[in-house]
Formats: C-alpha cells, structure tokens, sequence
C-alpha cells in the first residue's frame, strides 16, 4: 500500500548559487559520500540539486513533517547506477511510524532543471 508520493524540482543554478555563496550548506544537506562520486570527485550542481529535490520529495512522501535532518536521508547508487536511499535517525523513526517499508526514488536532470520523485509504500 502507498503511504505516500513525494516529487521535487529544482534550478540547478540557484541551487549551486546557494551552495556558492552559503559555507557549510553542502555538510548540512548531504552527507560526505553524497558529495563524491564513486570514483572520489566531486558531484557536479545537476547531481546534488537532484540528490537534495529526492530529500525534498521523500520527506513530502511522508508528510512533510518538521525536525528531520536531511543528513538523515542519503542517495546512494547500487551497482546498475539506479539511485535509492538509506535512512536513519530522525527520517528513520517518521518513515518507521508510518509504517513504511519500502523507497522507491527516481531522478532526472535537464535544462537546467533537477527533479526527484519518490513514492514511499508499506508491504
């Protein structure tokens, strides 16, 4: 059973503007693996302003509830390069309250424009 869907857009320009111009911001939003590639580079804007509209998405997923630590929520890529999340803390304890079980997120990035949307379902 769905609980519920969750999607996101961002302008990848702002997006990296903020992280420009606003220290810190990066370590706040992702974690350190987030940040690199899996061959240790760093992400480019498209892929973190993908990566932060799926944290956007998950948490309206589950209601959009207040206090969850986006660091709580991490994007990862299995070995075929399809993106999921692992989760802990705060986003862990609302997602397990809700009785979700199951992730699903995908990601898209073009013209300037990084979405996510996710659909977070019970057995």
């Amino acid at each position: 059973m769905i609980v519920g869907v969750g999607i996101d857009v961002v302008p990848v320009e702002r997006f990296a503007r903020a992280l420009a111009r606003t220290g810190g911001l990066a370590d706040r939003l992702f974690t350190a693996d987030e940040q690199r590639t899996s061959t240790g580079g760093p992400r480019t804007a498209e892929s973190l302003a993908a990566r932060f509209a799926a944290k956007e998405a998950f948490a309206k997923a589950l209601g959009s509830p207040g206090g969850m630590i986006w660091i709580d929520s991490e994007v990862r890529t299995d070995d075929r390069g399809r993106p999921y999340f692992v989760y802990s803390g705060t986003v862990l304890a609302t997602a397990t309250g809700l009785g979700v079980e199951r992730v699903h997120v995908s990601l898209s990035h073009d013209g300037g424009i990084a979405s996510a949307m996710v659909i977070a379902e019970t057995a």
